[in-house]
């Protein structure tokens, strides 16, 4: 499970977390009159890596870290029970909403297919030049550990792969090491499942994993929130849109890279 020499394929873009600690601190920061080094943000993810992530030498867009801590999903849950939080109870607050409504695009990313089919929907658009109706990319949706699919855009065929689990990313890395696969875009996941499935997900009884299919459930709820959403695809968000006009410029800019984005570097085996 060692590829360096596949670094300059890798998309520079940060993750979701990432992204949104360096936009707190940055754009979010600057429309409120707020210093950086006074912003806390905490991400609450599925994903125990996110703790490194986050830690990260080089993911301080602000000249602060992006993102103070994280936290699991399951840490989260148990810090509410400790602290005796029962929500039914509680009562009625506004909506605290600083930085816009999300898009299914975002919302999907944590099943595994999600990122692929996020992007695929604004690449269509892009490359056709056309507001295209059809958003559902329903091939590279489902658990399975490895999932292929050819999409013809703009006249051309996309071939893209969907591996998730350790185990399907490295037989589809060896695959492209030895020529023998052909792909154009490739989205891999280190859970079987995808972020829904993720190591720091609350645990489950035995008797509940053993009889439920909670990735499969997981994944269907998501699925069922982006559909009913207005705005299903990326670029169609209006806080990205108002993000790109106020702060970053144009897509791609050199300022979208220097916030947005992050290099990666081969690191020496764990022995």
């Amino acid at each position: 499970h060692y590829y360096p020499e596949q670094i300059p394929h890798l998309s520079t873009c940060k993750s979701p977390q990432q992204m949104f600690g360096a936009i707190s601190k940055t754009w979010y920061a600057e429309k409120m009159g707020l210093d950086p080094k006074d912003i806390f943000v905490v991400g609450i993810m599925p994903c125990t890596a996110k703790k490194f992530e986050s830690q990260r030498d080089d993911q301080s867009a602000s000249g602060y870290p992006d993102v103070d801590i994280a936290l699991t999903t399951r840490e989260l849950a148990r810090m509410i029970d400790t602290a005796g939080i029962f929500f039914p109870k509680l009562p009625d607050e506004e909506f605290d909403n600083p930085l816009g409504e999300s898009s299914g695009a975002a919302v999907i990313f944590g099943a595994t297919g999600g990122v692929m089919e996020a992007a695929l929907r604004t690449a269509a658009d892009v490359l056709t030049g056309e507001d295209l109706p059809n958003v559902d990319f329903r091939e590279v949706r489902g658990i399975e550990g490895v999932k292929e699919a050819t999409y013809n855009i703009a006249g051309m065929d996309i071939n893209v792969c969907v591996a998730s689990g350790l185990a399907n990313a490295n037989a589809v890395m060896e695959r492209v090491k030895d020529g023998t696969a052909n792909y154009h875009f490739i989205e891999i996941m280190g859970c079987p499942g995808g972020c829904v499935n993720g190591g720091g997900q609350p645990i489950q009884h035995a008797v509940v994993r053993n009889f439920i299919d909670l990735s499969s459930r997981r994944a269907a709820a998501l699925y069922e929130a982006d559909k009913d959403l207005p705005t299903r695809k990326s670029h169609e968000s209006e806080v990205v849109k108002r993000l790109y006009e106020e702060y970053l410029g144009s897509y791609g800019s050199h300022k979208a890279h220097e916030i947005l984005h992050t290099s990666y570097v081969a690191r020496p085996k764990y022995k």
